[in-house]
């Protein structure tokens, strides 16, 4: 904290304690106008003269240049009066608040953060719920499903909120979404993983598709059978002139498949819902050994972790 005085035509008389703020130039004699840029010194003039007239405390906050960074200081000034008590000048203080700003900032850019994913959170459930209630005979079998796909949505947003929004490995979200609906847990999964990290945006989406995949193939597929097994294969491929994330769920040793499509297993979803939200391409195909989904994720949605690429 740095004290000053200014005399009546506000004339810098001392500064004590001026360190490297804006006062290190307020040498006895000069004024405002002598030391700050021109808007700063016509506001900090305009402030201390209303003091002057007024005769009551003012405190202001003044962002001032120094260098190549913007520093922010709390200014407080009073009537500096003599001893029979007449107005001499002002007496003030200057107190760097410049990191207490940068964590104001920081925090306003997190809640702005936090509202645009809630909402994003908010549309995915809509749809959710749309798409549900239009695939649905009843009520009961509305809220079965329902629940269940808020739940996924639960399960991924919890890895992406450990970790500080970065979003979610791939692995953990194959780990949450599918061995729980495996009989024998992860001995039915066969799991060739890449070592990438996908957006908030991707992990709730593809976190939502091997949930459908995964509820499916427990209630029809090679889940729900002794025996049977689901191969999630992961890897980068360049396509035309771009890279992306390849994902492909296989199921095998299940029953045999139909090649009618049932609109309740939720084609809508992973067809049209998870793709469209990640800006990538998808593909369910009913093979006659089990169901195979192919989906690509463009490479603006994950990060490659070090050394991925090669594993």
């Amino acid at each position: 904290m740095s004290v000053f005085a200014q005399d009546l035509d506000l004339r810098y008389s001392w500064v004590s304690n001026a360190g490297r703020s804006w006062l290190a130039g307020a040498m006895e004699g000069t004024s405002d106008a002598d030391i700050l840029g021109e808007v700063a010194a016509r506001r900090s003039t305009e402030m201390k003269r209303e003091v002057l007239t007024t005769g009551q405390p003012l405190r202001y906050e003044m962002s001032i240049n120094q260098g190549n960074q913007a520093r922010w200081y709390d200014i407080c000034v009073d009537i500096d009066r003599d001893e029979a008590g007449v107005a001499c000048g002002i007496i003030g203080t200057s107190f760097d608040i410049t990191d207490q700003k940068r964590r104001e900032e920081t925090l306003k850019t997190l809640l702005r953060e936090l509202s645009h994913r809630s909402k994003n959170l908010l549309a995915i459930i809509q749809s959710l719920a749309s798409q549900t209630a239009r695939h649905s005979l009843t009520v009961p079998e509305f809220l079965v499903r329902f629940r269940g796909r808020i739940q996924s949505l639960s399960y991924s947003q919890d890895i992406v909120t450990d970790a500080d929004w970065r979003g979610a490995d791939l692995q953990s979200l194959v780990t949450t979404q599918v061995e729980r609906y495996a009989p024998d847990g992860m001995d039915q999964i066969e799991f060739s993983p890449v070592d990438v990290y996908l957006s908030p945006t991707a992990s709730l989406h593809v976190g939502l598709a091997l949930h459908e995949l995964a509820v499916n193939a427990a209630s029809y597929g090679s889940l729900s059978v002794p025996g049977g097994k689901v191969s999630i294969d992961a890897r980068i491929e360049d396509y035309g002139e771009e890279t992306g994330l390849v994902i492909v769920w296989q199921e095998r040793g299940g029953p045999r498949v139909r090649p009618e499509r049932d609109a309740r297993f939720g084609t809508s979803t992973l067809e049209r819902i998870v793709p469209n939200a990640v800006g990538g391409s998808a593909r369910l195909d009913y093979l006659a050994e089990g169901i195979r989904y192919t989906l690509t994720v463009p490479e603006a949605q994950y990060e490659v972790m070090q050394g991925g690429a090669g594993e």
